[in-house]
Protein backbone atom coordinates (compact mmCIF):
# COMPACT_ATOMS: atom_id res chain seq x y z
CA UNK A 1 0.00 0.00 0.00
CA UNK A 2 2.63 2.61 0.56
CA UNK A 3 3.58 2.40 -2.67
CA UNK A 4 0.26 3.26 -4.52
CA UNK A 5 0.56 6.88 -4.69
CA UNK A 6 3.67 6.42 -6.53
CA UNK A 7 2.19 3.73 -9.02
CA UNK A 8 -0.97 6.29 -9.36
CA UNK A 9 1.70 9.26 -10.18
CA UNK A 10 3.67 6.70 -12.60
CA UNK A 11 -0.02 6.17 -14.78
CA UNK A 12 -1.16 9.63 -13.89
CA UNK A 13 2.24 11.22 -15.52
CA UNK A 14 2.57 8.71 -18.12
CA UNK A 15 -1.00 9.33 -19.75
CA UNK A 16 -0.77 12.52 -19.45
CA UNK A 17 2.70 12.70 -21.28
CA UNK A 18 1.60 10.60 -24.15
CA UNK A 19 -1.83 13.00 -24.26
CA UNK A 20 0.11 16.18 -25.08
CA UNK A 21 2.42 13.83 -27.52
CA UNK A 22 -0.85 13.61 -29.19
CA UNK A 23 -1.24 17.27 -29.04
CA UNK A 24 1.70 17.66 -30.70
CA UNK A 25 2.08 15.50 -33.17
CA UNK A 26 4.74 13.70 -31.42
CA UNK A 27 6.07 10.16 -31.11
CA UNK A 28 4.77 8.97 -28.08
CA UNK A 29 7.51 6.10 -27.01
CA UNK A 30 10.15 8.61 -27.71
CA UNK A 31 8.40 11.40 -26.05
CA UNK A 32 7.99 8.91 -22.71
CA UNK A 33 11.22 7.70 -22.90
CA UNK A 34 12.87 11.28 -22.89
CA UNK A 35 10.57 12.46 -19.74
CA UNK A 36 11.53 9.79 -17.86
CA UNK A 37 15.22 10.26 -18.56
CA UNK A 38 14.67 13.66 -17.14
CA UNK A 39 12.35 12.53 -14.48
CA UNK A 40 15.32 10.08 -13.00
CA UNK A 41 17.32 12.73 -11.85
CA UNK A 42 14.54 14.82 -10.34
CA UNK A 43 15.75 14.81 -6.16
CA UNK A 44 13.10 14.68 -4.52
CA UNK A 45 10.92 12.20 -6.78
CA UNK A 46 11.02 8.61 -5.05
CA UNK A 47 12.86 5.57 -7.74
CA UNK A 48 11.14 3.77 -9.66
CA UNK A 49 12.69 0.54 -9.21
CA UNK A 50 11.90 -1.78 -12.51
CA UNK A 51 10.45 -5.05 -11.02
CA UNK A 52 10.73 -7.88 -13.70
CA UNK A 53 7.86 -9.85 -12.47
CA UNK A 54 5.45 -7.44 -12.91
CA UNK A 55 6.33 -6.79 -16.92
CA UNK A 56 6.58 -10.57 -17.92
CA UNK A 57 3.46 -11.21 -16.15
CA UNK A 58 1.29 -8.18 -15.98
CA UNK A 59 2.31 -5.97 -18.45
CA UNK A 60 4.03 -7.93 -21.46
CA UNK A 61 1.10 -10.68 -21.70
CA UNK A 62 -1.64 -8.31 -22.38
CA UNK A 63 0.11 -6.15 -24.73
CA UNK A 64 1.12 -9.67 -26.95
CA UNK A 65 -2.21 -10.55 -26.62
CA UNK A 66 -3.76 -7.02 -27.59
CA UNK A 67 -1.08 -7.16 -30.59
CA UNK A 68 -2.64 -11.11 -31.38
CA UNK A 69 -6.32 -10.21 -31.37
CA UNK A 70 -5.83 -7.29 -33.84
CA UNK A 71 -3.05 -9.63 -36.27
CA UNK A 72 -4.16 -10.79 -39.39
CA UNK A 73 -3.43 -14.61 -38.92
CA UNK A 74 -3.81 -14.99 -43.25
CA UNK A 75 -1.05 -12.08 -43.02
CA UNK A 76 1.11 -13.64 -40.80
CA UNK A 77 0.77 -17.58 -42.91
CA UNK A 78 1.66 -15.21 -46.04
CA UNK A 79 4.86 -13.94 -44.68
CA UNK A 80 5.77 -16.93 -42.42
CA UNK A 81 9.45 -17.02 -43.69
CA UNK A 82 10.94 -13.77 -43.26
CA UNK A 83 8.72 -13.93 -39.89
CA UNK A 84 10.16 -17.24 -38.37
CA UNK A 85 14.09 -15.56 -40.35
CA UNK A 86 13.68 -12.39 -38.29
CA UNK A 87 12.13 -14.05 -34.82
CA UNK A 88 14.00 -17.49 -34.67
CA UNK A 89 17.25 -16.77 -36.57
CA UNK A 90 17.94 -13.32 -36.04
CA UNK A 91 17.06 -13.15 -32.45
CA UNK A 92 20.10 -16.39 -31.87
CA UNK A 93 22.40 -14.24 -34.27
CA UNK A 94 21.97 -11.39 -32.88
CA UNK A 95 22.46 -12.90 -29.25
CA UNK A 96 25.35 -14.23 -30.09
CA UNK A 97 26.68 -11.33 -31.99
CA UNK A 98 25.72 -8.90 -28.57
CA UNK A 99 27.47 -11.50 -26.44
CA UNK A 100 31.18 -11.75 -28.41
CA UNK A 101 31.06 -8.08 -28.64
CA UNK A 102 30.60 -7.86 -24.60
CA UNK A 103 32.99 -10.58 -23.62
CA UNK A 104 35.50 -8.79 -25.88
CA UNK A 105 35.32 -5.09 -24.16
CA UNK A 106 34.18 -5.86 -21.26
CA UNK A 107 37.05 -6.87 -18.61
CA UNK A 108 36.58 -9.63 -16.12
CA UNK A 109 33.32 -10.80 -17.93
CA UNK A 110 32.77 -14.33 -18.92
CA UNK A 111 31.74 -15.91 -22.35
CA UNK A 112 28.57 -17.04 -20.82
CA UNK A 113 27.74 -14.28 -18.75
CA UNK A 114 28.35 -12.30 -22.34
CA UNK A 115 25.73 -14.59 -23.89
CA UNK A 116 23.10 -14.01 -20.87
CA UNK A 117 23.35 -10.34 -21.66
CA UNK A 118 22.85 -11.04 -25.96
CA UNK A 119 19.63 -12.84 -25.23
CA UNK A 120 18.86 -10.04 -22.96
CA UNK A 121 19.63 -7.69 -26.11
CA UNK A 122 18.46 -9.65 -29.01
CA UNK A 123 14.84 -9.23 -29.26
CA UNK A 124 13.58 -5.69 -31.20
CA UNK A 125 10.64 -4.30 -29.53
CA UNK A 126 7.84 -3.12 -32.72
CA UNK A 127 5.78 -1.37 -30.57
CA UNK A 128 7.43 2.17 -31.34
CA UNK A 129 8.64 0.95 -35.02
CA UNK A 130 4.46 -0.11 -36.22
CA UNK A 131 2.89 3.22 -34.70
CA UNK A 132 5.35 5.24 -36.72
CA UNK A 133 4.72 2.54 -39.44
CA UNK A 134 1.34 3.35 -39.22
CA UNK A 135 1.30 6.59 -38.72
CA UNK A 136 3.02 7.31 -41.95
CA UNK A 137 1.06 4.65 -43.59
CA UNK A 138 4.19 2.07 -44.30
CA UNK A 139 3.00 -0.86 -46.92
CA UNK A 140 0.75 -3.65 -45.06
CA UNK A 141 3.29 -6.53 -45.31
CA UNK A 142 6.18 -4.62 -43.71
CA UNK A 143 3.48 -3.63 -40.91
CA UNK A 144 2.97 -7.39 -40.81
CA UNK A 145 6.32 -8.77 -40.42
CA UNK A 146 6.95 -6.18 -38.37
CA UNK A 147 4.27 -6.75 -36.03
CA UNK A 148 4.75 -10.84 -36.41
CA UNK A 149 8.38 -10.22 -35.73
CA UNK A 150 7.36 -8.83 -32.36
CA UNK A 151 4.79 -11.04 -31.33
CA UNK A 152 7.42 -14.40 -31.35
CA UNK A 153 10.83 -12.97 -30.97
CA UNK A 154 10.47 -12.63 -27.18
CA UNK A 155 9.53 -16.38 -26.68
CA UNK A 156 12.52 -17.23 -28.41
CA UNK A 157 15.23 -14.70 -26.77
CA UNK A 158 13.74 -15.61 -22.94
CA UNK A 159 14.35 -19.18 -23.86
CA UNK A 160 17.90 -18.42 -24.86
CA UNK A 161 18.27 -16.42 -21.57
CA UNK A 162 16.94 -18.88 -19.36
CA UNK A 163 19.54 -21.45 -20.97
CA UNK A 164 22.24 -18.45 -20.65
CA UNK A 165 21.93 -18.09 -16.69
CA UNK A 166 21.03 -21.85 -16.24
CA UNK A 167 24.54 -22.36 -17.56
CA UNK A 168 25.86 -19.24 -15.75
CA UNK A 169 24.32 -20.29 -12.12
CA UNK A 170 25.67 -24.22 -12.42
CA UNK A 171 22.50 -25.84 -13.04
CA UNK A 172 24.36 -28.16 -15.84
CA UNK A 173 22.45 -27.21 -19.04
CA UNK A 174 24.60 -28.90 -22.15
CA UNK A 175 23.72 -27.66 -25.61
CA UNK A 176 21.62 -30.81 -25.72
CA UNK A 177 19.25 -29.93 -23.21
CA UNK A 178 19.30 -26.30 -24.17
CA UNK A 179 18.09 -27.60 -27.78
CA UNK A 180 15.54 -29.61 -25.73
CA UNK A 181 14.71 -26.13 -23.59
CA UNK A 182 13.51 -24.76 -27.18
CA UNK A 183 11.55 -27.12 -28.73
CA UNK A 184 9.53 -27.90 -25.37
CA UNK A 185 9.10 -23.83 -25.06
CA UNK A 186 8.28 -23.56 -28.80
CA UNK A 187 5.62 -26.72 -29.34
CA UNK A 188 4.35 -26.56 -25.57
CA UNK A 189 3.53 -22.73 -25.93
CA UNK A 190 1.52 -23.56 -29.69
CA UNK A 191 -0.38 -26.54 -27.83
CA UNK A 192 -1.59 -24.28 -25.19
CA UNK A 193 -2.24 -21.65 -26.91
CA UNK A 194 -4.26 -23.47 -29.07
CA UNK A 195 -6.15 -25.29 -26.28
CA UNK A 196 -6.63 -22.42 -24.58
CA UNK A 197 -7.92 -20.23 -27.20
CA UNK A 198 -10.28 -23.33 -28.04
CA UNK A 199 -11.68 -23.65 -24.96
CA UNK A 200 -12.47 -20.00 -24.21
CA UNK A 201 -13.80 -19.26 -27.73
CA UNK A 202 -16.02 -22.61 -26.73
CA UNK A 203 -17.26 -21.05 -22.96
CA UNK A 204 -17.67 -17.88 -24.66
CA UNK A 205 -20.22 -18.54 -27.13
CA UNK A 206 -21.95 -20.47 -24.90
CA UNK A 207 -22.52 -17.67 -22.32
CA UNK A 208 -24.94 -15.28 -24.18
CA UNK A 209 -24.08 -12.35 -22.03
CA UNK A 210 -21.64 -10.14 -23.65
CA UNK A 211 -20.57 -8.51 -20.29
CA UNK A 212 -19.57 -11.78 -19.00
CA UNK A 213 -17.57 -12.65 -22.26
CA UNK A 214 -15.78 -9.59 -21.99
CA UNK A 215 -14.50 -10.09 -18.26
CA UNK A 216 -13.59 -14.05 -18.80
CA UNK A 217 -11.48 -12.01 -22.33
CA UNK A 218 -9.58 -9.79 -19.81
CA UNK A 219 -8.44 -13.03 -17.62
CA UNK A 220 -7.07 -14.82 -21.15
CA UNK A 221 -3.52 -13.62 -21.16
CA UNK A 222 -2.36 -13.64 -17.85
CA UNK A 223 -4.29 -17.43 -17.60
CA UNK A 224 -2.62 -18.82 -20.47
CA UNK A 225 1.05 -17.10 -19.90
CA UNK A 226 0.94 -18.58 -16.29
CA UNK A 227 -0.45 -21.76 -17.41
CA UNK A 228 2.64 -22.15 -20.42
CA UNK A 229 5.03 -20.79 -17.69
CA UNK A 230 3.80 -24.08 -14.97
CA UNK A 231 4.45 -26.63 -17.73
CA UNK A 232 7.75 -24.70 -18.22
CA UNK A 233 6.83 -24.16 -22.35
CA UNK A 234 6.97 -20.38 -23.77
CA UNK A 235 4.00 -18.49 -21.93
CA UNK A 236 4.50 -15.66 -24.12
CA UNK A 237 3.95 -17.78 -27.35
CA UNK A 238 1.12 -19.33 -25.43
CA UNK A 239 -0.51 -15.84 -25.63
CA UNK A 240 0.51 -15.17 -28.98
CA UNK A 241 -0.95 -18.44 -30.38
CA UNK A 242 -4.55 -17.71 -28.16
CA UNK A 243 -4.73 -14.23 -29.37
CA UNK A 244 -4.22 -15.52 -32.99
CA UNK A 245 -6.74 -17.77 -32.64
CA UNK A 246 -9.76 -15.76 -30.96
CA UNK A 247 -8.64 -13.14 -33.09
CA UNK A 248 -9.69 -15.00 -36.23
CA UNK A 249 -13.50 -15.94 -34.72
CA UNK A 250 -13.86 -12.19 -33.33
CA UNK A 251 -16.49 -11.92 -35.87
CA UNK A 252 -18.56 -15.27 -34.06
CA UNK A 253 -18.84 -12.93 -30.59
CA UNK A 254 -22.10 -10.84 -30.32
CA UNK A 255 -22.32 -7.15 -31.60
CA UNK A 256 -21.48 -6.01 -27.97
CA UNK A 257 -19.50 -8.43 -26.94
CA UNK A 258 -17.18 -6.89 -29.76
CA UNK A 259 -17.84 -3.11 -29.15
CA UNK A 260 -16.61 -3.82 -25.55
CA UNK A 261 -13.90 -5.83 -26.12
CA UNK A 262 -12.59 -3.12 -28.63
CA UNK A 263 -12.81 -0.09 -25.78
CA UNK A 264 -11.21 -1.88 -22.92
CA UNK A 265 -8.01 -3.38 -25.12
CA UNK A 266 -7.23 0.00 -26.71
CA UNK A 267 -7.87 1.70 -22.93
CA UNK A 268 -5.45 -0.84 -21.95
CA UNK A 269 -3.49 -0.57 -24.51
CA UNK A 270 -2.57 3.20 -24.10
CA UNK A 271 -1.91 2.72 -20.41
CA UNK A 272 0.52 -0.07 -20.43
CA UNK A 273 2.31 1.33 -23.32
CA UNK A 274 2.79 4.66 -21.67
CA UNK A 275 3.79 2.84 -18.39
CA UNK A 276 6.39 1.08 -20.40
CA UNK A 277 8.40 3.77 -22.49
CA UNK A 278 8.28 5.94 -18.79
CA UNK A 279 9.57 2.74 -17.10
CA UNK A 280 12.64 2.40 -19.08
CA UNK A 281 13.72 6.03 -18.92
CA UNK A 282 13.14 5.97 -15.26
CA UNK A 283 16.02 3.50 -14.87
CA UNK A 284 19.05 5.98 -16.03
CA UNK A 285 19.48 6.78 -12.26
CA UNK A 286 19.47 3.21 -11.01
CA UNK A 287 21.40 1.90 -13.26
CA UNK A 288 24.00 4.27 -13.99
CA UNK A 289 24.70 4.59 -10.21
CA UNK A 290 24.86 0.90 -10.10
CA UNK A 291 28.55 0.67 -12.35
CA UNK A 292 30.13 3.22 -10.16
CA UNK A 293 33.45 4.14 -11.09
CA UNK A 294 33.23 1.66 -14.31
CA UNK A 295 31.20 4.02 -16.19
CA UNK A 296 33.10 5.64 -19.16
CA UNK A 297 34.79 1.81 -19.32
CA UNK A 298 30.52 0.98 -19.39
CA UNK A 299 29.70 3.16 -21.98
CA UNK A 300 32.17 2.36 -24.82
CA UNK A 301 30.96 -0.76 -24.33
CA UNK A 302 27.55 0.44 -24.95
CA UNK A 303 28.47 1.82 -27.99
CA UNK A 304 29.90 -1.14 -29.29
CA UNK A 305 27.50 -3.31 -28.55
CA UNK A 306 24.89 -1.03 -30.04
CA UNK A 307 26.70 -0.69 -33.38
CA UNK A 308 27.02 -4.18 -33.34
CA UNK A 309 23.26 -5.44 -32.92
CA UNK A 310 22.36 -2.62 -35.63
CA UNK A 311 24.80 -3.86 -38.13
CA UNK A 312 23.80 -7.88 -37.32
CA UNK A 313 20.08 -6.86 -38.06
CA UNK A 314 21.23 -5.25 -41.35
CA UNK A 315 23.02 -8.18 -42.27
CA UNK A 316 20.61 -10.90 -40.97
CA UNK A 317 18.00 -9.17 -43.25
CA UNK A 318 19.86 -8.48 -46.23
CA UNK A 319 21.45 -11.90 -46.49
CA UNK A 320 18.47 -13.63 -45.59
CA UNK A 321 15.82 -12.13 -47.16
CA UNK A 322 17.14 -9.72 -49.78
CA UNK A 323 19.52 -11.70 -51.38
CA UNK A 324 17.91 -15.00 -52.01
CA UNK A 325 15.08 -13.80 -54.03
CA UNK A 326 16.93 -11.67 -56.25
CA UNK A 327 19.63 -13.83 -56.84
CA UNK A 328 16.80 -17.05 -57.04
CA UNK A 329 15.38 -15.53 -59.86
CA UNK A 330 11.92 -17.67 -59.10
CA UNK A 331 10.11 -15.24 -57.27
CA UNK A 332 10.20 -10.89 -57.96
CA UNK A 333 12.71 -9.19 -55.43
CA UNK A 334 11.20 -7.60 -52.95
CA UNK A 335 11.99 -3.52 -53.45
CA UNK A 336 15.54 -2.74 -51.52
CA UNK A 337 13.82 0.53 -49.84
CA UNK A 338 11.09 -1.94 -48.46
CA UNK A 339 14.01 -4.29 -47.21
CA UNK A 340 15.95 -0.88 -45.33
CA UNK A 341 13.08 0.12 -43.57
CA UNK A 342 12.55 -3.20 -42.14
CA UNK A 343 16.32 -3.70 -40.97
CA UNK A 344 16.06 0.26 -39.45
CA UNK A 345 13.68 -1.28 -37.16
CA UNK A 346 15.60 -2.56 -34.59
CA UNK A 347 14.18 -0.64 -31.40
CA UNK A 348 14.86 -2.84 -28.29
CA UNK A 349 12.42 -2.24 -25.18
CA UNK A 350 10.89 -3.13 -22.04
CA UNK A 351 11.52 -7.11 -22.09
CA UNK A 352 15.13 -6.47 -22.08
CA UNK A 353 15.11 -4.48 -18.87
CA UNK A 354 13.10 -6.60 -17.36
CA UNK A 355 15.16 -9.60 -18.61
CA UNK A 356 18.29 -8.04 -17.09
CA UNK A 357 16.44 -7.02 -14.05
CA UNK A 358 15.54 -10.82 -13.58
CA UNK A 359 19.18 -11.89 -13.36
CA UNK A 360 19.68 -13.91 -10.34
CA UNK A 361 22.06 -12.58 -7.37
CA UNK A 362 23.44 -15.63 -6.53
CA UNK A 363 24.91 -18.41 -8.40
CA UNK A 364 23.99 -22.23 -7.27
CA UNK A 365 27.44 -22.31 -5.27
CA UNK A 366 26.05 -19.20 -3.77
CA UNK A 367 28.61 -16.96 -4.94
CA UNK A 368 27.23 -13.03 -6.54
CA UNK A 369 26.26 -13.19 -9.62
CA UNK A 370 29.61 -12.31 -12.35
CA UNK A 371 29.17 -8.70 -13.89
CA UNK A 372 25.43 -8.62 -13.16
CA UNK A 373 25.77 -4.78 -13.02
CA UNK A 374 27.50 -4.42 -16.32
CA UNK A 375 24.93 -6.86 -17.56
CA UNK A 376 22.17 -4.43 -16.83
CA UNK A 377 24.13 -1.47 -17.51
CA UNK A 378 24.35 -2.40 -20.76
CA UNK A 379 21.24 -3.62 -21.39
CA UNK A 380 19.99 -0.34 -20.62
CA UNK A 381 22.43 1.59 -22.74
CA UNK A 382 21.31 -0.04 -25.80
CA UNK A 383 17.84 -0.50 -25.29
CA UNK A 384 18.23 3.59 -24.57
CA UNK A 385 20.62 3.82 -27.60
CA UNK A 386 18.52 2.02 -30.35
CA UNK A 387 15.23 3.55 -29.12
CA UNK A 388 16.49 7.17 -29.65
CA UNK A 389 18.70 6.11 -33.03
CA UNK A 390 16.21 4.02 -35.29
CA UNK A 391 13.14 6.14 -33.47
CA UNK A 392 14.45 9.41 -34.52
CA UNK A 393 15.59 8.68 -37.83
CA UNK A 394 12.68 5.90 -38.62
CA UNK A 395 10.09 8.45 -40.14
CA UNK A 396 12.98 10.48 -41.59
CA UNK A 397 14.05 7.05 -43.61
CA UNK A 398 10.49 5.82 -44.90
CA UNK A 399 10.18 9.36 -45.96
CA UNK A 400 13.19 9.79 -47.72
CA UNK A 401 12.92 6.24 -49.26
CA UNK A 402 9.07 6.83 -50.21
CA UNK A 403 7.92 3.80 -48.46
CA UNK A 404 4.46 4.05 -48.84
CA UNK A 405 0.98 1.70 -48.53
CA UNK A 406 -0.51 1.11 -51.83
CA UNK A 407 -3.37 -0.63 -50.33
CA UNK A 408 -5.70 2.05 -49.83
CA UNK A 409 -7.39 1.87 -53.21
CA UNK A 410 -7.71 -2.00 -53.52
CA UNK A 411 -9.25 -2.37 -49.98
CA UNK A 412 -11.72 0.67 -50.78
CA UNK A 413 -12.55 -1.16 -53.84
CA UNK A 414 -12.72 -4.90 -52.26
CA UNK A 415 -14.94 -3.28 -49.34
CA UNK A 416 -17.21 -1.84 -51.89
CA UNK A 417 -17.95 -4.72 -53.73
CA UNK A 418 -18.23 -6.92 -50.38
CA UNK A 419 -20.68 -3.88 -49.75
CA UNK A 420 -22.38 -4.09 -52.89
CA UNK A 421 -22.94 -8.09 -52.14
CA UNK A 422 -24.01 -7.91 -48.76
CA UNK A 423 -26.50 -5.54 -49.66
CA UNK A 424 -27.86 -7.70 -52.21
CA UNK A 425 -28.03 -10.47 -49.64
CA UNK A 426 -29.96 -8.20 -46.82
CA UNK A 427 -32.60 -6.94 -49.69
CA UNK A 428 -33.26 -10.36 -51.05
CA UNK A 429 -33.85 -11.35 -47.10
CA UNK A 430 -35.72 -8.46 -46.61
CA UNK A 431 -38.14 -9.44 -49.27
CA UNK A 432 -38.46 -12.83 -47.76
CA UNK A 433 -39.26 -11.76 -44.86
CA UNK A 434 -41.68 -8.94 -46.36
CA UNK A 435 -43.61 -12.19 -48.03
CA UNK A 436 -44.07 -14.04 -44.61
CA UNK A 437 -45.75 -11.10 -42.75
CA UNK A 438 -46.33 -7.27 -44.15
CA UNK A 439 -44.69 -5.01 -42.00
CA UNK A 440 -46.01 -1.35 -41.19
CA UNK A 441 -46.30 1.07 -43.73
CA UNK A 442 -42.78 2.57 -44.77
CA UNK A 443 -40.37 0.36 -42.79
CA UNK A 444 -39.73 -1.87 -45.84
CA UNK A 445 -38.73 1.49 -47.74
CA UNK A 446 -36.75 2.79 -44.63
CA UNK A 447 -34.95 -0.75 -44.44
CA UNK A 448 -34.05 -0.32 -48.46
CA UNK A 449 -32.47 3.18 -47.82
CA UNK A 450 -30.41 2.38 -45.41
CA UNK A 451 -28.72 -0.47 -47.38
CA UNK A 452 -28.58 1.84 -50.42
CA UNK A 453 -26.79 4.22 -47.93
CA UNK A 454 -24.19 1.74 -46.53
CA UNK A 455 -23.26 0.46 -49.68
CA UNK A 456 -23.12 4.09 -51.94
CA UNK A 457 -20.64 4.63 -48.81
CA UNK A 458 -17.82 2.24 -49.81
CA UNK A 459 -18.49 3.26 -53.85
CA UNK A 460 -17.91 6.56 -52.97
CA UNK A 461 -14.78 6.05 -51.36
CA UNK A 462 -13.16 5.28 -54.65
CA UNK A 463 -14.10 8.27 -56.64
CA UNK A 464 -11.92 11.63 -56.22
CA UNK A 465 -11.56 13.53 -53.22
CA UNK A 466 -13.78 15.79 -51.04
CA UNK A 467 -11.03 18.91 -52.27
CA UNK A 468 -12.09 18.08 -56.01
CA UNK A 469 -15.79 17.31 -56.13
CA UNK A 470 -16.76 18.66 -53.00
CA UNK A 471 -19.05 16.65 -50.35
CA UNK A 472 -20.60 13.63 -51.20
CA UNK A 473 -24.20 12.65 -50.51
CA UNK A 474 -23.21 10.74 -48.08
CA UNK A 475 -20.35 12.60 -45.72
CA UNK A 476 -23.71 15.31 -45.63
CA UNK A 477 -26.16 12.89 -44.50
CA UNK A 478 -23.41 11.72 -41.86
CA UNK A 479 -22.53 15.16 -40.58
CA UNK A 480 -25.72 16.71 -40.24
CA UNK A 481 -27.22 13.39 -38.45
CA UNK A 482 -23.94 13.74 -36.50
CA UNK A 483 -25.37 17.40 -35.43
CA UNK A 484 -28.89 15.88 -35.30
CA UNK A 485 -27.71 13.23 -32.30
CA UNK A 486 -25.73 16.58 -30.69
CA UNK A 487 -29.14 18.06 -30.66
CA UNK A 488 -31.24 15.43 -28.96
CA UNK A 489 -28.43 14.55 -26.72
CA UNK A 490 -29.16 18.42 -25.51
CA UNK A 491 -32.28 17.96 -25.23
CA UNK A 492 -31.98 14.75 -23.25
CA UNK A 493 -29.36 16.44 -20.52
CA UNK A 494 -31.61 19.36 -20.52
CA UNK A 495 -34.59 17.32 -19.05
CA UNK A 496 -32.52 15.51 -16.40
CA UNK A 497 -30.77 19.00 -14.86
CA UNK A 498 -34.70 19.94 -14.92
CA UNK A 499 -35.61 16.57 -13.20
CA UNK A 500 -38.16 16.02 -15.74
CA UNK A 501 -36.35 12.21 -16.22
CA UNK A 502 -34.70 9.98 -14.54
CA UNK A 503 -30.15 9.83 -14.99
CA UNK A 504 -30.74 6.22 -15.74
CA UNK A 505 -33.48 6.97 -18.57
CA UNK A 506 -30.93 9.29 -19.41
CA UNK A 507 -28.09 6.56 -19.42
CA UNK A 508 -29.94 4.26 -21.60
CA UNK A 509 -30.82 7.00 -24.30
CA UNK A 510 -27.08 8.04 -24.36
CA UNK A 511 -26.08 4.89 -25.12
CA UNK A 512 -28.28 4.72 -28.19
CA UNK A 513 -27.22 7.72 -29.35
CA UNK A 514 -23.75 6.87 -28.55
CA UNK A 515 -23.92 3.74 -30.27
CA UNK A 516 -25.38 5.34 -33.33
CA UNK A 517 -22.76 8.09 -33.78
CA UNK A 518 -20.08 5.84 -33.46
CA UNK A 519 -21.39 3.83 -36.09
CA UNK A 520 -21.57 7.30 -38.03
CA UNK A 521 -17.54 8.22 -37.18
CA UNK A 522 -16.21 4.67 -37.77
CA UNK A 523 -17.88 5.03 -41.43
Amino acid sequence: MDQMPQLMALFAGSLLVTALARRWGLSEPLTLVVVGLVVSYVPWLPDYQLDPEVVLMLILPPLLYTAALGSSSAGIRANLRPIGLLAFGLVLFSTLVGGLIAWWLVPGMSLGVALVLGAVVAPPDAVAATSIGRRLGLPRRIMTVLSGESLVNDATALTAYRVAVAAVVGTGYSLLSGAGMFLLAAVGGLLVGLAAGWIVHRVRSLMGDGMLESALGLLVPFAVYLLGEQIHASGVLAVVVAGLYLGKRTPEADAATRLQDRAVWKSADTLLEALVFALIGLQLRTVVDGVGDRLGQLVVAGFALTAGLVLARGLWVWTTLYLPSRLSGKQEPKPWQHVFVVSWAGMRGVVSLAAASAIPVTTEAGAAFPSRDAVQFLAFFATLATLLLHGLTLPWVIRKLGVRGRESYTDALAEAEASHAAARAAQDRLAELTEESEPPAGVTDRLRRVSEHRTNRAWERLGRSADEVGESPTEAYRRLLIEMLAAERDVFVRYRDEHRIDDEVLRRVMHELDLEELALRQA
